[in-house]
């Protein structure tokens, strides 16, 4: 039996506490709220939707995946190449968190890391990756691509761009700051 989900404004929400402890300790989706409530991203649900782990409902309506997919597209422009990068990190056993506060799509820990491991800084799992997805038409200019690497460095982790091809397959491009 699947997990009762909600869509809200763009994240989605699962609410029954015990539920959102088995989502989230478990298998390392979304961030628990102080209320006890999971929030999970557009891409997390899409990946537990798929998986049939939760079931998604949006006012008072149950989403198919396909209804889900259009729902989540005509939220975020970037949802595509989001996701397609989400779902190849994850099927590679990588643990993917969201990166928005480090101005990016997602961080990535190793496989087999626990990324909530309590005890000092020096102690806990730190990410591996920062990842931004984009589509193999995107272009952007040196000072974009200086800025993600400069933020990666900052927090000791490399800066991957995951490229989406017309098929919907992901090729990994690092980019790192050289001193010679």
């Amino acid at each position: 039996m699947s997990i009762k989900a909600e869509l809200t404004e763009n994240q989605i929400k699962i609410w029954e506490e015990d539920d959102a402890r088995e989502i989230h300790d478990e298998k390392y989706y979304g961030k628990i709220m102080d209320d006890g409530t999971l929030e999970l991203s557009l891409s997390e649900g899409m990946s537990l939707l798929e998986r049939e782990e939760i079931t998604l409902i949006y006012d008072e309506n149950q989403l198919s995946k396909e209804e889900a997919h259009k729902e989540f597209s005509s939220r975020d422009s970037e949802f595509d190449e989001k996701y397609e990068v989400y779902k190849d990190l994850r099927q590679r056993g990588y643990i993917v968190k969201t990166g928005f506060k480090f101005g990016t799509h997602f961080r990535v820990y190793d496989r087999g890391v626990n990324p909530y491991e309590q005890g000092s800084k020096s102690n806990r799992e730190h990410t591996k990756w920062v990842v931004h997805a984009v589509t193999q038409d995107n272009k952007m200019g040196y000072e974009q691509l200086s800025r993600a690497v400069r933020l990666a460095q900052n927090i000791r982790a490399k800066m991957l761009w995951g490229v989406v091809d017309s098929e919907k397959n992901v090729t990994y491009y690092e980019t790192r700051r050289i001193t010679p």
